[in-house]
């Protein structure tokens, strides 16, 4: 299941308006992410409205940095399933673009907030901004939401295990250094890459490794190399395997993928749209002398994931 936006905020049915909104870019949807919602459908549940969650695309620090390497946590796909299974009604997806940018933070909460939306509570995170130059704050929310009549609720901080602050930033160089376990206990489930099924040159299938291949679009990269992984079909399945993430320098590669190779799996998957969870890093990328050396490596990297997924009784 998964929500269908609300594209922009000008001239919205009734219905569409009058909900208690979540105000963020909720890239990851993260613990903190999820206490603001969470703050929201409080609100929500106490004044008989909608949930309603507001987001921007694209991200806005893809409009301020349009060269920027890649960098997303989620698609907005599965940005919309995991909002839907939290109980968000209302995804307002709004345009960031060269008007939103220079929207003053009291446009932003006159025009898109109140006259556009008609919202009746907007939750935020202690760090939540808006307006141009990121000029709004929380303490200006609260003061704009009793000029013009909407509640406000701040949520707090929210720290991983290790006591540092749950942020999407924290989560990308935890992938970034191949930790993936850590990125998850922040993101509250395991970081996963999500696309189509495309051809590939076929060599993991001829070494006995078939692989399904995906490209990495602008989803961060997380450290190259190998991870112990879970892959969900189409049709719900999920599947464990050992994942390969980089260029694939053995072979000269140049274009950076995901290859997931599936235990005890032989179906046509071109096409189909898949989704992998990174569980657990392996080893780094490398080099190898040949082809040889690499299916040696390989079927450790699989017996390795198949101990860490599938552990003996």
């Amino acid at each position: 299941m998964s929500l269908r936006p609300i594209q922009g905020w000008r001239g919205l049915e009734p219905e569409q308006r009058g909900a208690a909104v979540a105000l963020g870019a909720f890239d990851g949807l993260h613990r903190g992410h999820q206490l603001v919602i969470a703050h929201a459908a409080k609100a929500a549940q106490a004044l008989g409205a909608n949930l309603g969650v507001i987001a921007f695309e694209p991200h806005p620090r893809r409009w301020f940095e349009p060269d920027a390497e890649p960098f997303r946590l989620m698609s907005l796909a599965q940005q919309e399933r995991v909002l839907a299974d939290m109980g968000v009604e209302r995804l307002y997806l709004l345009p960031f673009d060269a008007e939103m940018a220079e929207l003053s933070s009291d446009d932003f909460v006159r025009q898109v907030l109140v006259e556009g939306l008609g919202v009746r509570h907007v939750a935020g995170g202690f760090d939540v901004t808006f307006g141009r130059g990121r000029s709004g704050d929380p303490e200006l929310l609260q003061r704009y939401g009793e000029q013009y009549g909407f509640g406000v609720s701040i949520a707090p901080p929210v720290t991983g295990p290790d006591g540092s602050k749950c942020s999407s930033s924290i989560i990308r160089e935890h992938l970034r250094q191949g930790r993936p376990g850590e990125a998850a206990a922040l993101l509250g489930r395991p970081f996963a890459i999500e696309g189509a099924v495309v051809h590939g040159a076929k060599l993991a299938r001829k070494l006995g490794f078939p692989t399904a291949n995906i490209g990495l679009e602008d989803y961060l990269r997380p450290a190259f190399g190998i991870y112990a992984s879970r892959t969900r079909l189409a049709d719900g399945r999920e599947i464990p395997g050992v994942t390969y993430i980089g260029r694939r320098p053995t072979v000269n590669g140049v274009e950076e993928r995901l290859e997931a190779h599936l235990f005890d799996f032989d179906e046509d998957l071109y096409g189909q749209t898949l989704e992998t969870d990174l569980v657990a890093f392996i080893r780094g990328d490398v080099k190898f002398d040949g082809l040889e050396a690499m299916t040696a490596q390989i079927a450790y990297d699989v017996a390795a994931a198949r101990a860490i997924l599938m552990p003996p009784f």
